[in-house]
């Protein structure tokens, strides 16, 4: 009777031991922590994380844009008697050359996100998860923009928050500019 019950426990441990199948065929193990969240303080290292990436991205993109452009632009040939739209050829190949530095200066944050993306592909669902929520508690809690004067409401997207400590000072930070657009001192 011991023995076919010891038997028993060994077959059930080794039943609930064995990796589940799901409906896409991979193989999910009973101790896979995918369905919980992201902790807070994991999730604001990972955005600031992300924020560095980005702009690191900013520096070579803009020189890669300035490089690119003064390239091509030096390479063209150009007659000095005929201007382009109405502007002298020089200073319309500067300006562009300027331009195309720009272009590289707004697109390099986005492909820094996503290189950090691709470098962090364990965790982006759940990320994106907490970041969409983050987002929701910062538009819950921060000041009307129609009670703002003639000073800004103090980081009004919640940009600079990085830690939960920053994240109590943001709060703090709106609680007072709200006090004080609507209880204003005499």
């Amino acid at each position: 009777m011991e023995r076919c019950i010891s038997r028993r426990l060994v077959s059930y441990a080794w039943r609930t031991s064995l990796p589940r199948r799901t409906t896409t065929g991979t193989v999910r193990f009973n101790s896979t922590n995918a369905s919980q969240p992201l902790p807070w303080s994991e999730y604001l290292t990972m955005r600031k994380s992300r924020h560095r990436w980005q702009t690191a991205a900013t520096v070579p993109g803009t020189l890669l844009g300035l490089c690119g452009g003064a390239a091509y632009f030096g390479s063209l040939d150009t007659d000095p008697t005929k201007p382009i739209m109405g502007i002298d050829p020089f200073m319309f190949y500067g300006a562009s050359t300027a331009l195309c530095m720009l272009v590289g200066f707004m697109v390099a944050p986005t492909a820094g996100g996503a290189a950090w993306r691709l470098a962090k592909t364990n965790h982006i669902e759940r990320f994106d998860t907490r970041d969409a929520e983050f987002f929701k508690r910062v538009a819950k809690h921060r000041v009307d923009a129609s009670l703002a004067s003639m000073t800004p409401p103090p980081d009004y997207y919640g940009e600079k928050i990085g830690s939960l400590h920053e994240y109590r000072l943001w709060l703090r930070d709106q609680g007072k500019y709200r006090r004080k657009a609507i209880l204003p001192e005499s």
